[in-house]
């Protein structure tokens, strides 16, 4: 169990009821959930293979009407553990996603096509069991904000070339210069090389500047694009362990804090000794913070 996981216990405790949550958060049980969500995937996916009429069809949503239930008890029995304050179960943004996904799927019985959707996003919940699968998913919503700046400049360059191609070979090649709309739909495929020889090909019969044309297009646009991209996604995934492990680090702090609290008042007293060790904490707590923000 993470350092993140036991701080919350401590903190939550004051409300929560302690023996439901430790075995709600434990590995074992954690572990359990996760093999239901396996096991549903592969039900799921072998209704797709095999006919409706097909007698393991029945079996198979047996299955997944079992796993639901599963589901629909666990996430019950979760808001149930947050005791007297059961709303500060929607302040996580899992749990969010966990009641939208389970507890929306009785209220969709009969429009079969929002029921299947929220089957395959019951599938996603085996993140939350991930660690490092939340970290990368944390990175790639990290990299939106510079890949859309991103995606801009590319959409950018594709109009220019895109009106320099219909210049060029459009007249020779309408159905892939014609137009402008044509010409970028050409090289929006072209980003992955696919068609590139052909259409190399094509247009070098036609004028003497394909070459720098498509040289360019793929020198400046493809592998400069592609390296960027990566470059944006490596650089959220580390930002993004930096913040994990300074959160690490201080929810480290505060329990250490905790534990010599606890340690301090189990005699219904604190000594002055105890009391210089507690501010010597948080001084190092505040300092630490203080480092963050400059």
């Amino acid at each position: 169990m993470t350092d993140s996981v036991d701080l919350e216990k401590k903190v939550d405790e004051g409300f929560r009821i302690r023996w439901l949550a430790r075995f709600l958060e434990s590995t074992g049980f954690e572990a359990a959930v996760g093999f239901i969500i396996a096991v549903n995937a592969v039900a799921l996916a072998w209704l797709t293979v095999i006919s409706t009429t097909d007698p393991l069809s029945s079996v198979l949503n047996q299955i997944d009407t079992l796993c639901l239930t599963f589901f629909v008890v666990e996430l019950v029995v979760r808001i149930i553990s947050y005791g007297r304050k059961p709303w500060k179960f929607f302040s996580k943004g899992w749990n969010i996603f966990d009641f939208l996904v389970v507890g929306l799927a009785p209220f969709f019985q009969g429009q079969s096509t929002i029921l299947r959707l929220l089957r395959l996003f019951r599938l996603l919940r085996i993140f939350r069991f991930l660690p490092e699968l939340r970290l990368l998913t944390t990175s790639i919503f990290r990299s939106i904000p510079p890949l859309a700046s991103l995606g801009l400049l590319v959409a950018m360059f594709v109009f220019l070339y895109g009106m320099t191609g219909t210049y060029l070979f459009g007249e020779q090649l309408p159905n892939e210069w014609g137009n402008i709309v044509v010409s970028m739909s050409t090289l929006f495929v072209m980003l992955t090389l696919e068609n590139f020889p052909d259409n190399y090909v094509a247009a070098s019969e036609i004028s003497p500047f394909s070459f720098l044309f498509f040289a360019s297009f793929v020198f400046f646009i493809v592998f400069t694009v592609l390296n960027v991209l990566i470059g944006i996604v490596l650089n959220a995934m580390d930002e993004a362990r930096v913040e994990q492990k300074a959160r690490e680090e201080k929810l480290s702090q505060l329990d250490k804090l905790l534990e010599t609290l606890e340690s301090s008042l189990a005699d219904n007293e604190l000594s002055n000794k105890e009391l210089s060790e507690l501010n010597q904490q948080i001084l190092e707590i505040r300092k630490s913070e203080e480092a963050k923000k400059k």
